[in-house]
């Protein structure tokens, strides 16, 4: 049966259940006329899956119900969304009922691309082969890492962009640690094989994080990715990006970040830029083209990372604004492109960078936050779940 709401939110992720939560705060009269379109039945903190990898915490401490977090007042939609008719303000999902909306928020996350490596589907989960992007997946990391016993550990990071692009190094920083603590470090070799020029894009903590490489003698290849895997040899082929030259490294372990992109509904829509995000104004979330229809978070074209720090920011911009549009009125709340990246450097270390569109530090507290520190790391592994779960799920941080 079809159904009409005011507003309709692609996506029950953070971004889709924070803006919802707040926009029922701030505008009571929407409850009932909110719908979260999102066919999962579960929800998971995914920041806290690098501490998974790295022995810190159980991966049943990041999963919810999606029951449980629908905020009260909107209705969820346990169907997925197979395309999306702007000129016609409808969206129409798998089920076959067709939703029309007055105003849209798209929030759909990003789809990991596990097929966009060779060979990686049929490797991932045993051998050695592990990544700490899928729920799945992530004890086995640990398990990997706690029953090295010496060789190549490698860790890659793709071309694409990606969620949390820091994690990709933590979970090899951890190791390292975890490597040095058990006394088998000097029979380790790590390489960190990364399709970025850089270790990270941030003058000052690429500084800072160019000496933890150095201290913790990690082999970083820089302009290196990842395009298959050959279980069976125990063989990473990378492409240089710039010159395509392959060439292959031997592993004993392997953690692979794969490629990311959009979900194909919105790779494949008329609302997607030509890499298949969302084509929004980066300052005030919404669209190019459709004034009524708004974007945040991974699978925004928002030219910044894609972190939970980032969502924070944008869902009380887009409610300002979308709120703003219904009424009439100018849309007066800017995003300045924060976002930020939780670098743990390996047991109570962490490096919190904080920065904004033009890559400038954005720190919130006061003292150099590119120094390596006991307090952040607690932060992120005892106080962001709190803040996450009981905070900005709710739509007040």
């Amino acid at each position: 049966m079809d159904k009409h709401y005011r507003i309709a939110i692609i996506g029950g992720g953070t971004a889709g259940i924070s803006t919802a939560a707040r926009l029922l705060k701030d505008l009571r009269s929407l409850a009932g006329d909110i719908a979260i379109i999102d066919p999962a039945e579960k929800h998971y903190y995914q920041p806290l899956w690098t501490l998974v990898g790295g022995g810190e915490a159980k991966k049943e401490e990041t999963e919810r119900s999606m029951e449980e977090l629908i905020p009260e007042g909107a209705d969820w939609i346990q169907s997925a969304v197979t395309s999306i008719e702007p000129e016609e303000n409808h969206i129409q999902l798998s089920d076959g009922n067709k939703l029309e909306y007055d105003c849209l928020i798209v929030a759909a996350g990003i789809e990991v691309h596990w097929e966009g490596i060779k060979g990686l589907t049929e490797s991932i989960g045993h051998s050695g082969v592990c990544s700490n992007y899928s729920y799945q997946y992530t004890d086995y990391t640990w398990d990997v890492i706690r029953n090295f016993k010496g060789g190549n550990a490698l860790f890659t990071h793709p071309a694409t962009p990606i969620k949390c692009g820091g994690a990709p190094q933590k979970i090899m920083y951890l190791a390292e640690d975890y490597f040095s603590r058990t006394g088998i470090r000097d029979k380790v070799e790590i390489i960190f094989g990364s399709a970025n020029p850089t270790i990270f894009d941030v003058t000052k903590y690429r500084l800072a994080l160019e000496k933890v490489l150095e201290r913790k003698k990690i082999d970083a290849r820089f302009k290196h990715n990842l395009i298959e895997v050959k279980g069976d040899l125990k063989e990473a082929i990378f492409e240089h990006i710039e010159t395509k030259e392959q060439t292959s490294i031997h592993y004993d372990m392997l953690h692979v970040t794969p490629p990311m992109r959009a979900p194909a509904f919105l790779r494949n829509s008329i609302l997607a830029d030509e890499a298949g995000w969302v084509d929004v104004h980066p300052y005030t979330l919404q669209h190019r083209k459709y004034e009524n229809i708004f974007s945040l978070g991974d699978c925004s074209n928002l030219p910044t990372s894609k972190t939970g720090a980032a969502i924070r920011r944008q869902y009380p911009i887009v409610t300002k604004n979308i709120l703003s549009f219904m009424k009439g009125e100018a849309l007066g709340a800017q995003y300045d492109g924060y976002s930020s990246c939780p670098l743990v450097t390996g047991y109570n270390t962490l490096i919190l960078a904080e920065f904004n569109y033009d890559k400038q530090p954005k720190e919130s507290f006061p003292f150099n936050q590119a120094k390596e520190r006991r307090s952040m790391y607690v932060m992120k592994k005892d106080m962001l779940p709190i803040i996450y779960w009981n905070g900005m799920l709710k739509g007040t941080m």
